[in-house]
């Protein structure tokens, strides 16, 4: 068996967000996946409840953070992974198709200066790269389909899947997104439940369907018995028909223009302005899936 790291979950109930701490418990080594920063679009507010609450964490527990994953660069709230850095030196990482996303947003936000070169993390993992949290084993899925850059990270028996695949009740992530293909996520979703079945598989959202209390763990095995998608569409193309079809019910995440500046840019908010503010860009019609 592979190793067993302690994962500690932080539901975000703003975004429905799932935050992680993923800790070797032999040396007290530590990563933090997907961190939020809090952001209030009604008054433009910022704040890092959420991160400082991780911090808290990992000092009650003695850990020493060593790695701040991003999986991917979020459409529905903002990374905390520039702003935990800057309070810990610990090292920023994501996967290295993030440049292809930041090309690809580079030109809706017209950005002609932006550093489209993912220089904006300390490490950029590669397909199958391996690295370790203490002495724990981990490595990097390329796991695209909801985004260009998605990946999943497998530390120990643990799998961190984001949105590719959320609790067996809820299904898979969508894959409308500029540069996402249900075709795609397919791949990335078998490639998945292809890890041993006692796996543990973490998400990274949950939207508590029939109202029921927050879940953020499973297993393959669970995955492939249950998953409403995976269990009852069992070819690509029946797949693709019924993720398409509902994709296109589907409004955009109302923070995507609001985050993917951020996010793209590594968890950075934008500098200040010559008054001491910041200021979001929002292009106009840039766009579609708009619920009038």
């Amino acid at each position: 068996m592979p190793s067993k790291p302690e994962v500690t979950g932080f539901f975000e109930p703003r975004t429905f967000s799932i935050q992680y701490v993923v800790a070797d418990p032999e040396t007290k080594k530590c990563a933090i996946v997907d961190p939020v920063l809090d952001y209030d679009e009604k008054s433009g507010s910022t704040a890092t409840v959420q991160a400082d609450r991780l911090l808290a964490f990992i000092k009650d527990r003695g850990y020493d953070l060593e790695w701040i994953l991003d999986t991917h660069p979020h459409a529905d709230h903002f990374s905390a992974a520039q702003y935990l850095k800057g309070k810990t030196g610990a090292r920023t990482a994501i996967g290295e198709k993030v440049t292809e996303v930041q090309k690809l947003w580079k030109g809706i936000y017209n950005w002609p200066d932006f550093r489209a070169d993912g220089s904006q993390w300390d490490r950029l993992f590669a397909d199958g790269e391996e690295f370790m949290v203490g002495n724990i084993p981990a490595r990097v899925m390329f796991s695209p389909g909801h985004t260009l850059a998605s990946i999943t990270y497998v530390i120990g028996d643990a799998a961190f899947v984001h949105d590719t695949l959320f609790m067996p009740d809820s299904g898979t992530a969508r894959a409308d997104f500029p540069g996402g293909s249900s075709e795609v996520l397919w791949n990335s979703i078998q490639a998945i439940l292809a890890l041993p079945d006692e796996t543990r598989i973490f998400t990274g959202h949950d939207y508590q369907p029939g109202g029921r209390e927050p879940r953020w763990e499973s297993t393959v095995a669970e995955q492939k018995a249950t998953n409403i998608h995976m269990s009852k569409y069992k070819s690509k193309d029946a797949f693709k028909a019924v993720r398409d079809a509902r994709d296109k019910t589907l409004p955009m995440p109302k923070l995507i223009l609001h985050a993917l500046q951020i996010n793209t840019n590594g968890g950075r908010l934008p500098e200040p302005e010559s008054n001491g503010k910041r200021y979001l860009k929002i292009p106009l019609d840039a766009l579609g899936g708009a619920s009038w």
